[in-house]
């Protein structure tokens, strides 16, 4: 029996971002009154997260510190604080942490956010 994991729609593409400007700054809004999950990753110097895709939800991933190595599908790729990565669903994806210093990114998840829709293919922790 499959499950299916796709209950909410899931965009294909990176979502606008729009830029309002004020006058003490300026604001990025990633989802406007979009229905998503936000989730803030901090991964461990040396460290990190599986090989994994999601049937369920497409991410958008906003680096917050330099030292983020990311891989989508088969390119690997250093990425620098303020760097945006877009992940579809069903795309193998893993974050690795090269600096000396924790690494956080920001991970707004378009869809349906739920571990179950989880598929490991390589895990340093031996998770199935």
């Amino acid at each position: 029996m499959s499950n299916n994991y796709v209950t909410k729609p899931i965009p294909e593409n990176k979502p606008a971002v729009q830029v309002v400007h004020r006058p003490w700054g300026s604001f990025k809004q990633f989802a406007n009154n979009e229905d998503c999950t936000v989730s803030l990753m901090t991964v461990l110097p040396g460290q990190r997260l599986s090989l994994q895709s999601h049937t369920g939800r497409a991410e958008l991933w906003i680096v917050i510190d330099d030292g983020a190595r990311v891989q989508v599908g088969d390119q690997i790729s250093d990425h620098h604080a303020g760097d945006e990565i877009w992940i579809r669903a069903n795309e193998r994806h893993r974050l690795s942490c090269t600096g000396n210093a924790p690494v956080r990114v920001l991970e707004v998840a378009f869809g349906n956010w739920q571990q179950e829709d989880i598929s490991r293919f390589s895990d340093d922790y031996k998770r199935g």
